[in-house]
Order: C-alpha cells, then structure tokens, then sequence
C-alpha cells in the first residue's frame, strides 16, 4: 500500500493507492505559507490516508525543486530554498520516505498507466508556471545523478535563437534567455505582445479566438518544437508527454510535430507528442509510485 502526497505552492494532496493502482482516498488542502506548517499539514494527511487504507503505508512525495546532493537541503523550490525538507518530513511521519520533483513523479505517472504507457523511454513535461521534466525509462525514474539536474531543460538556452530572441527574458536563476522564460505562461505572453503590442494573460491566448493569438500561439510553438528537438537528439525517447496548464492548448499538436524534423537530427522523427492523461492527478499519483519495485 502507498501514499502519495504532492507539495504544492497552492495545495497539499495526499492519496492512498491499492494494491491495483485504485485510489482509496483524496484529500487537498490549502498549502500554509509556514514552513514548521507545511511538514505539519503534510504529517496530518498521511495519517488520513493511511487511517483510509486500513495499514501502514510507504509513502512518496512530489515536491517543487530537488535535494541537493551536496547540501542535503533543498535547491531550487521557493520558499523551501536551504531547509532539511527530507529529515525534516522523516522526523514528522517516522519512517523513510522517498522523495522526487514533482515533474518526475509526473512522469512516472504517466509512464506507468497514463498516455506515456507501454513506451520504453518517456519523456514528461510540465509547462505551467515552470517548466520541468522527468525521464522514466523501462518503467522507473532515470536514476538520481551527482547535481540531482536530471530533466532540467527548462533552464538551458533556448536552442537555434533569432536574432530578436538575444539575450532573452531574464531567469530567476540569474541568467537570461532559458528555454524556461519562453515556454512557461509569462513566455506566452511574451509571444502575444511580440505580434501585437498588446499584453494578455496566457488563459486569454490559449482560447485560440482571433489571428493575434494564433500567432502568438505559433510563435510559442516554435519556441517549443525547437526545445524538444534537442531533448530527441539527446534522449531520443519514444513519447513526450505533455502536462501543466499550457498542455491543455489543443493548437501545440497539431502545430509542434510538422516543425520538429528541421531541428531532429534524422531523416525523419517518430516521436509522439501527446497530452497527459492523468491532468493534474499525475504528481500526487506518481508521488505514490515512487516506492514500486522496492
């Protein structure tokens, strides 16, 4: 039996999975702003999920951002930035946990009974807020690595950049151009004021009504298939699964795949594109997964 819970900006989910992969039971609450809350609120749902379950339960949890194998603290999540987050839940929920960013979890999902399954390498996607990936192959989560960066593509350069695309949108990294700040929301955004003049919230532009937004959602598309080329060139995976908000722009798959040949360095590309299946389920339910095969 597994639970598994998602570490949210927003909101805390915690579900239990049967032995089947059936889900027992679905709690979310508001996530605290408190740290000392947080590890509270996170203690507090696995104690119902487990209660639902009927037995003691590992458990798995999806976060924003990694552990850092250096440090031992957490890197790259706001607000969880330089804090024990793994000894500290450990200490709350007495036992070991495992712990993964929640694009990974995502991917694991996904790879495991969502749109990825059946493939033997999966990559996932989250285009939100962020933008971040897991890699899952043969069923399981490519193996940690020395600097915990695996899938962090958001955070390379834009790849083949125009001249108008130089240096680009400054990262909250301390760079300036990533792949990120052109594909997360504020980077579609970016695209509709680069052929209008005019600024709209991304939810506006992905309704896809009038030629301004269809531009812009061309512009980004390209953005993104240039993005993912070189993600093929270097994985060469089977499926790109796509989640987060932006996933939801039914335009991305039409347009993407015509667009990837030009940078994929083969004389042709068999990778699919698809949406995720799972939605915004696959992180706490790939959280849950994390222990399969343990």
């Amino acid at each position: 039996m597994r639970i598994g819970i998602d570490l949210g900006g927003t909101k805390i989910e915690a579900i239990p999975l049967g032995p089947a992969g059936e889900t027992l039971f679905r709690e979310r609450v508001a996530t605290p702003l408190a740290y000392d809350d947080r590890i509270a609120a996170i203690a507090a749902l696995a104690s119902e999920a487990e209660r639902a379950a009927g037995k003691a339960c590992s458990i798995g949890i999806g976060t924003p951002g990694t552990l850092s194998p250096h440090s031992g603290l957490m890197q790259n999540a706001e607000n969880l930035v330089g804090r024990p987050l793994r000894r500290d839940l450990e200490a709350a929920l007495r036992r070991p946990i495992r712990m993964a960013n929640d694009a990974d979890c995502f991917a694991l999902s996904e790879a495991a009974d969502g749109a990825g399954t059946g493939h033997r390498t999966v990559f996932g996607v989250i285009l939100g807020t962020g933008v971040g990936a897991g890699i899952v192959v043969d069923g399981r989560l490519l193996p940690a690595g020395p600097n915990a960066t695996g899938g962090e593509w958001g955070h390379n350069p834009l790849p083949a950049p125009d001249d108008d695309e130089r240096p680009g949108p400054s990262c909250y990294c301390g760079r300036a151009g990533c792949t990120e700040t052109f594909l997360n929301g504020r980077g579609l955004s970016l695209a509709y004021r680069e052929v209008t003049g005019a600024d709209l919230p991304p939810e506006d532009i992905a309704r896809d009504d009038t030629p301004g937004k269809r531009a812009a959602l061309d512009r980004y598309a390209g953005r993104l298939a240039r993005a993912l080329a070189s993600v093929i060139n270097i994985l060469d995976p089977q499926v790109i699964v796509l989640g987060g908000g932006l996933s939801n722009v039914d335009r991305l798959y039409e347009a993407v795949p015509p667009l990837l040949p030009r940078f994929v360095f083969s004389d042709g590309v068999a990778t699919s594109i698809v949406r995720a299946r799972h939605g915004d389920s696959s992180g706490v339910l790939g959280a849950a997964r994390l222990w399969d095969g343990a």
